[in-house]
Order: structure tokens, then C-alpha cells, then sequence
């Protein structure tokens, strides 16, 4: 637990110089376009594997850490599928960010009462890590948008996935418990289609 805690916070590091690196390119351009959207790539690459360890260690025996994460999971779900909408190149991507902002809107709405029965705070906007990558999506490029976004999506609902079987299994709250074992069909689902998504060609959007 400690070394992957520790590892956490590397990572956190990491992203936080990675941010810093971005700044300074903005400021000196060599190349924007290109550079900044490989600085960007890593910093999503980063934050992604800050959340796999979050989730499979804190979060997953941690009923404040658990709130935390899937509040603010829901919040950066529901940005990025309104970004989503109006960036998209693909009928598919679009469709796909419009249900990710009504699925995850509804489990978020499920989850509130139980996080206020729970006494834990509950966050009540993004952190560092996910304001990152919501910026990021916006500063992507129009020919590149469909492939970031579904990028981090992959990564997202694995980070979930990953939260919400862990509390199902090991946490100490139970209704708490059972709201995250009602969620895995769902998040698993939303991943497979991400995977789909991926894996096959998309139509264009309708302009």
C-alpha cells in the first residue's frame, strides 16, 4: 500500500511538471500545434495512471476517498460528454459523449443521498488531475478531438471500473457498497463501447 502510494504521488509530480512544461511551450512555440499536443498526450498518459493506483489502492477501502473519486469521476464524465457534443468529428463520438452526460448525471444523482447518509464531504468541482484533461480535450485539435477524447475515456472508465469493484468488494459502508456493485454493469459497459468506438471507423458527424 505505501509503495503504491508513493508512487501516487510521483505520478502526481509528474503531472504537475508535465503542466509546467506546457505553459512554458505555450510562451515559446517551436511548434504549437505538434508540441503542445504531445505534451498534452502525456500529461492525459500521467493522470490516468495517477487514477489506477488511486483507485485500486485508497479508494478502494476508503469510504471518504471512494466519495471523492466517483463525485468527481461523475463531474468530469459529464464535462467532457457536453465537450464531446459540440467537438466531436463523429455521429458516434457525439452520441456517445450525450450518454455519457445522461448515465452519469443519473449515477450521480443516485449516489447523493447516500453520500450525505454516509457523513463523508462530497467535492463540489474537478481536481488538478481532471481539470488537466478537461483542458486538454478543449485545446484539442478538430482532427484530433475524436481520438483524445475516446483516449481518456478508456482511461476514465477503467480508473471506475476499477474503484467501484474494489468498494463493492472491501468497503465499510454498506449501501455505499451496494451502489458501487450496481454501478460495475454500467461502467463496464460504457467501457466496452469506448473500446468499440476505438477499434472501429466512425461516420462523420452531420454538420
Amino acid at each position: 500500500m505505501n509503495r503504491a502510494i508513493l508512487f501516487a504521488a510521483a505520478a502526481a509530480t509528474a503531472l504537475s511538471l508535465a503542466a509546467c512544461q506546457k505553459k512554458d511551450e505555450v510562451a515559446n512555440p517551436a511548434d504549437p500545434g505538434t508540441s503542445n499536443a504531445t505534451v498534452n498526450a502525456a500529461q492525459d498518459a500521467t493522470a490516468a495512471g495517477v487514477g489506477a493506483v488511486s483507485a485500486a489502492t485508497i479508494g478502494q477501502v476508503s469510504t471518504e476517498a471512494f466519495v471523492t473519486n466517483a463525485a468527481i469521476g461523475d463531474m468530469y464524465e459529464i464535462q467532457a460528454g457536453q465537450i464531446a457534443q459540440k467537438k466531436g468529428q463523429s455521429a458516434d463520438v457525439k452520441a456517445f459523449g450525450k450518454m455519457m452526460v445522461t448515465e452519469h448525471t443519473a449515477m450521480s444523482n443516485e449516489m447523493k443521498p447516500l453520500v450525505v447518509a454516509s457523513g463523508k464531504p462530497a467535492p463540489t468541482g474537478l481536481d488538478e488531475r481532471r481539470k488537466g484533461m478537461i483542458d486538454n480535450l478543449n485545446a484539442a485539435a478538430p482532427a484530433d478531438f475524436d481520438k483524445v477524447y475516446l483516449s481518456q475515456q478508456e482511461a476514465a472508465h477503467t480508473e471506475t471500473l476499477d474503484l467501484m469493484r474494489g468498494y463493492a468488494d472491501n468497503g465499510d459502508d454498506a449501501a455505499l457498497k451496494a451502489a458501487a456493485g450496481k454501478a460495475v454493469p454500467k461502467v463496464q459497459a460504457h467501457l466496452d463501447k469506448v473500446k468499440a468506438l476505438m477499434a472501429a471507423p466512425m461516420a462523420p458527424a452531420a454538420k
